[in-house]
């Protein structure tokens, strides 16, 4: 379980990547941020699907 936690924020580096590529390409003509943005919006989902999926899987041991 330890190994999924560690997955489970490794989504929000990964977001911080896209952002800071996004931010670094603004004003650049021949790159659109567009991209980088999306794909940081879907790792922070990602981020707490898995951190809501993790937890409920947890608590189901506990019955």
């Amino acid at each position: 379980m330890k190994v999924l936690q560690l997955f489970q924020y490794a989504y929000l580096i990964f977001a911080v990547l896209f952002i800071y590529d996004a931010i670094s390409n603004w004003n650049v003509e021949e790159k659109s941020p567009y991209l980088s943005l999306a794909l940081a919006t879907l790792a922070i989902f990602m981020f707490f699907f898995r951190k809501k999926f993790r937890k409920r899987f947890e608590d189901r041991g506990k019955l």
